[in-house]
């Protein structure tokens, strides 16, 4: 499953990946655009896992640290580009805004149950 944009490059609405995305990675997307950040930690299964780049981040205590100096305390806004399921792996391919990194990238999440088990970003 892919989805696109609807028209040239406009990037696809948070209503859109709430509707087509798996819910977890739509309430992570979700939360994070809202810089909520006990809301974004809920969406982790326990022992959850952030691979940003190759520095991975294990559990709650270790996600939040990250999130706050590089995520959502950097007033992260993602304008999500396309989405594709990739076997187990929902692949978001989005522009990231805000305070810190700017630019594109793509975020990889494998789900456990009704939980993300591993977000994974790259270039």
């Amino acid at each position: 499953m892919a989805i696109h944009p609807p028209t040239g490059d406009s990037p696809i609405t948070i209503t859109a990946v709430l509707e087509s995305a798996p819910a977890p990675v739509a309430a992570l997307l979700a939360s994070a655009n809202a810089s909520e950040t006990e809301a974004f930690l809920a969406t982790f299964a326990e022992g959850g896992v952030v691979d940003d780049w190759g520095r991975e981040f294990a559990g709650t205590d270790a996600i939040r640290r990250w999130s706050d100096r590089e995520f959502i305390g950097k007033h992260v806004n993602l304008q999500i580009d396309a989405i594709q399921q990739q076997g187990d792996l929902t692949v978001v391919t989005a522009q990231v805004g805000g305070d810190g990194f700017n630019g594109p990238s793509h975020f990889s999440f494998l789900i456990d149950g009704d939980l993300v088990s591993r977000m994974t970003i790259r270039a």
